[in-house]
């Protein structure tokens, strides 16, 4: 199983900070390079507890489509979510925020595993982990833009 956690200092109140990284919007902006979309769930604003969301997007050439699920929020605090459906055989991602000097530390923790045993592994080891913090940084570049600006 592959893990890894990204904490960032973003200046702006843990509030907004929150409540933007719940927004589907901004998570769209963020991954407009892979051609993300929302293709059922929520479709707008922030998503809250037991909200599902389904993304399309394209990665490594190939359309994947990932269905998630918003649980655990305490706002504004902390929230998770996790593939309910999708390409891995496991992700969760568990987001926290609190207050810091200049603004809001965030951090993120993703722990994921690909399908298909030693091969899936590889793939993690190989692939998968670099890929998915180049993701979350991006996410993360326009999520910190979005909170200054706001």
């Amino acid at each position: 199983m592959g893990s890894f956690v990204r904490e960032r200092v973003i200046a702006a109140p843990v509030e907004r900070v929150f409540a933007l990284s719940l927004d589907v919007g901004v998570h769209v902006d963020s991954m407009t390079a892979h051609d993300e979309r929302i293709a059922g769930g929520v479709r707008s604003g922030r998503m809250a507890e037991g909200d599902i969301v389904t993304w399309d997007a394209r990665h490594f050439g190939i359309r994947f489509r990932m269905t998630s699920l918003v649980f655990d929020v305490d706002a504004p605090h902390a929230f998770s979510d996790r593939q309910i459906r999708g390409p891995f055989a496991e992700f969760r991602h568990r987001h926290t925020f609190e207050p810091a000097p200049g603004g809001t530390l965030m951090r993120d923790e993703i722990v994921f595993r690909s399908p298909f045993g030693p091969l899936g592994r590889l793939v993690d080891a190989v692939i998968m982990r670099r890929h998915l913090i180049r993701l979350i940084d991006e996410r993360n570049d326009v999520l910190a833009a979005q909170a200054v600006a706001s």
